[in-house]
């Protein structure tokens, strides 16, 4: 069962076993982040919190990301995800959001980053005036997946570098996995592993993830599971 965690009085997580989500709430319109891994009324859960009209924003389209999808007509997501998407969501319109687009909840604007790698279509969400950046997959101390034909490593290490030009925008970091909340010094350590990953310089240990043979590098601030 999804545990509510109130932030603040306009921030709320949603912790949904090893995945989280989270409510932001503007001054006229409010913003689930995600729907999680087992929570089909994740919609639900949102209009009990608060009573304003509710949006959808999904940071990409893996299937515990959007367990609550369902329940709504039409999402913000990159338009390069839909092929991510409808192998786990049949219904819904995507509104196409891209690098720069600010989505204002009413005095509470949301900016656009794209950070695609994890998966062709990943978001960064810049929450300007609260100066929070929710990274989705992509910046957590947790198991970063980096194997199978969606991922792509060194699309990766760019958007983490161009994420690092917003330095200084956020004090912190709300991943979706892993420790919560993170530093944003964490962008430039994924970095540097990252790239000794895809450098060979990187020691990894083969494991089985759902029956998938997989090399997981391991560093002491994260982790990447990644097949060269």
């Amino acid at each position: 069962m999804a545990e509510v965690i109130k932030i603040n009085d306009d921030t709320y997580r949603i912790e949904d076993g090893g995945v989280r989500f989270f409510l932001f709430l503007g001054k006229e319109k409010a913003a689930l982040i995600d729907t999680g891994m087992n929570t089909p009324d994740a919609r639900q859960i949102a209009e009990e919190i608060t009573d304003l009209p509710l949006i959808l924003i999904n940071t990409h389209a893996d299937r515990d990301h959007v367990s609550g999808n369902g329940a709504f007509s039409e999402f913000y997501m990159s338009p390069a995800e839909e092929t991510n998407l409808r192998a786990n969501v049949k219904t819904g319109k995507i509104i196409p959001v891209k690098e720069g687009d600010v989505i204002d909840l009413g005095d509470r604007p949301l900016k656009i980053i794209d950070i695609p790698g994890h998966t062709p279509g990943s978001i960064a969400i810049l929450d300007e005036k609260n100066r929070v950046l929710v990274s989705g997959d992509s910046v957590q101390n947790s198991n970063i997946y980096m194997f199978g034909e969606k991922r792509n490593l060194p699309d990766f290490i760019r958007s983490l570098k161009h994420l690092s030009e917003y330095d200084g925008l956020y004090d912190v970091v709300y991943p979706m996995h892993g420790s919560f909340p993170e530093k944003p010094d964490l962008v430039q350590k994924l970095i540097e592993g990252a790239e000794e990953v895809l450098a060979g310089k990187a020691r990894g240990q083969q494991v089985d993830l759902f029956g998938n043979e997989v090399t997981l590098y391991k560093f002491p601030y994260a982790g990447f599971l990644y097949n060269p």
